[in-house]
Formats: C-alpha cells, sequence, structure tokens
C-alpha cells in the first residue's frame, strides 16, 4: 500500500487523506451544532444586547488559537498523542492524551443528551429516549466505522443542509425592531469579556485539528481553510445574535432557553405549519458530525496510545455513551453537563497556548545537545 509521509513522523495511507479545502467543513460543522438553537441567552445574562461584540471578540481569539495549534503541528510528529510523548515520554504523555479522549467523549455525549432533550420538549414529549437513543448511536456507528473520509463527507453534507436553515433568519428580522440593539456599547469591559468566556464556549470544536490533522493531504495548505472556517462560522453566530436580539426583547430573551427554535414559530409556509418540527428534523444532520467526529477523535486516542483496532473502541464508546444518555434526564441535570463540558474545552483551549511554549523549549534544549 502506497503511503504518503504526511506529518513528519507519523504515515497515513494516502487514499485515508482528505483534501486541504475539506478542513473547512471539518472546523466549520464541529462549531456548530445544538448549542447555536439557544446560545444567546446565556450571553444577554452578562452583557446585555452588547453580546454581539463579544462574538467578534471570541473569533479573534479562535484565530490566533488555530494559528498555534498549526505551529504545534508542523513539527510535532503529527498529532497531540506524538506530541506528548515527545514533551511528556510514553507514560505522562499517554495520559494526558487519555484526558483529550475522556474530552472528546464528553464533547459528543453533551452532544447528544442536549438533541434528545431538544427533541423531547419540542416535538416528542412522550419519546421513548432509549429507542430513540440506540438508533441514533447505531447510525453513528456505521458512519464512524466507514473511515474519515467519511466522517468528512458527513461533515460537508451537514454545511450544506444548514445554510438554508440559517436563511430563514430572515423572518424574525421582518417581525423584529432594530432599536433593540441601540444604544451600542453600553456596558462594562467586564461584562463583554464575560459574554466573550462564554461565546468561546460555543466555539469550541476547532481542537479536533489535533488529532485529524495527520489526514489531511498537504497540511500546511489547509491553514487558510482551517481560517476560513473559524471566520464563517464567526458572522452565523454574530448574525444569530443579531436577529435574536432584534426579535426578542432583553428581558424576553432571558426566559427563552430555545432562542432560535422559538423564532422558527413565526416561519410560514402554505404547506407547513409547524416549520420547528421540521427545522430540528434537519437539523440531525448538523448536530450528526458533533457526534461522529467527537467519537472518531475519543477511539483514534487509543488506538494511538495502545495500538488497539478502533473498530472496537467504537462500539465500546458507543455502549459507554448509551446507558448515560438514556438516564441523564431533566434540564438541570443536562445544564450541568454542558457546564462542565464548556469549561473543560475552555481549559483544552488554554493549554494549548503552553503546550506550544513547553513544545518551544524541549525543542531548543534538544537541538543545543
Amino acid at each position: 500500500m502506497n503511503k504518503l509521509n504526511n506529518s513528519q513522523g507519523l504515515k497515513i495511507p494516502e487514499n485515508y487523506l482528505v483534501t486541504p479545502a475539506y478542513v473547512f467543513f471539518l472546523i466549520h460543522s464541529m462549531q456548530v451544532g445544538v448549542g447555536i438553537l439557544g446560545f444567546e441567552k446565556y450571553l444577554v445574562e452578562k452583557a446585555g444586547f452588547d453580546a454581539w461584540v463579544a462574538v467578534l471578540i471570541a473569533g479573534g481569539i479562535l484565530h490566533v488559537i488555530l494559528w498555534m495549534i498549526y505551529r504545534l503541528l508542523q513539527n510535532g510528529g503529527g498529532d497531540i498523542v506524538e506530541i506528548h510523548k515527545r514533551i511528556f515520554g510514553k507514560y505522562v504523555g499517554g495520559f494526558l492524551s487519555l484526558l483529550f479522549c475522556a474530552y472528546f467523549t464528553l464533547l459528543a455525549f453533551t452532544v447528544l443528551i442536549t438533541f434528545i432533550e431538544v427533541i423531547k420538549v419540542w416535538v416528542f414529549p412522550g419519546l421513548h429516549v432509549w429507542v430513540f437513543t440506540f438508533v441514533l448511536l447505531l447510525l453513528v456507528y456505521y458512519l464512524v466505522s466507514g473511515g474519515f473520509r467519511v466522517i468528512t463527507g458527513v461533515c460537508l453534507i451537514s454545511v450544506i443542509i444548514g445554510l438554508p436553515i440559517l436563511l430563514l433568519k430572515y423572518f424574525p428580522v421582518e417581525a423584529g425592531h432594530t432599536m433593540n440593539i441601540y444604544p451600542v456599547i453600553s456596558h462594562s469591559v467586564p461584562d463583554i469579556l464575560a459574554a466573550t468566556k462564554n461565546s468561546i464556549l460555543s466555539f469550541i470544536g476547532l481542537e479536533f485539528l489535533l488529532i485529524y490533522y495527520p489526514f489531511i493531504k498537504d497540511p500546511q495548505k489547509s491553514k487558510k481553510w482551517a481560517h476560513y472556517g473559524v471566520f464563517y462560522t464567526t458572522m452565523i453566530y454574530l448574525i444569530s445574535v443579531l436577529v435574536t436580539f432584534v426579535y426578542y426583547s432583553e428581558e424576553q430573551l432571558k426566559q427563552v432557553v430555545w432562542g432560535t427554535i422559538s423564532a422558527w414559530k413565526i416561519v410560514e409556509f402554505p404547506f407547513i405549519e409547524r416549520f420547528e418540527f421540521v427545522g430540528i428534523a434537519m437539523w440531525l444532520y448538523v448536530i450528526l458530525p458533533n457526534i461522529c467526529l467527537g467519537l472518531w477523535g475519543a477511539t483514534r486516542i487509543p488506538k494511538r496510545v495502545f495500538k488497539v483496532k478502533q473498530k472496537y473502541m467504537v462500539i465500546l464508546f458507543c455502549i459507554a455513551l448509551y446507558f448515560p444518555a438514556v438516564l441523564i434526564d431533566g434540564r438541570p441535570m443536562i445544564d450541568s453537563v454542558n457546564n462542565w463540558s464548556g469549561q473543560l474545552g475552555l481549559y483544552v483551549l488554554l493549554y494549548i497556548p503552553l503546550l506550544l511554549i513547553l513544545k518551544t523549549i524541549t525543542d531548543k534544549v534538544r537541538k543545543r545537545t
């Protein structure tokens, strides 16, 4: 089998690689998921209707984080597992890599239980969660077992399907009041920074580049596409925030859990009476990459650390996700899981600059010795 030395040490068969342009879809599809359906409420609690400024600041910070990730990977040996091994050694590095495995699993689990809650609240209050979860995880297993290129195709489809749904923002704008967002910048800097932190929690997902980087053909050429993906995500979130602020008053939005879904209620077509049902059904294709890529990344790490077959890990992790997803019920528990995953995501983003500094130091020491 012809192999390409894709990432300075880690060899991946060439027929498993994806072209650089697909990184745009991989980055964007992981950043947009269930959170965009109701993240505005948490921003308004911190900075009111000035929170749109926080979204722009968060987007700028993530561009810097993305630049650091590429600097970290370009001479790191391929992926986060190899970087940890080179800096911390086999055992400590392996342990840190397994922490990333747990983090990726938690992200996939968070998306899974949050979407199940959306289905129960808005579509089927009497939903048999154990049946729906089983079918959804069966689909996820089928896609993940198909390999990274299949998951990349799912990411592409999710972006294409998600775009027409986002164009429906026109209806809330038409019914809204643009004066809601005035006066501009009436909150303090600490308030806006607090909203920026919440915005970053909604943007997490680009850190998966740390594990699928070796599967990109000519990975350095993908850098611009990755930045395009972050910029596109920032614009999507910015538009969503502004449209929601125009449609709701500040007090109303603090009481609404799912702002985007509630706004779908005013969408009217002659052939569809309740469009929010259609929107939620179509959103399944948007959240699928979150779960699939999360599970793929989580199972890829044990394969690299312990040299076990990934397909066995996928089965094991699907079973591990199934039972907690069936047992967790109620908004307070789901909120707790979302808060945990968000805080861990923030720590991971803060860990990336630290890891880059440590790698720079160890590289200089090795050159001297």
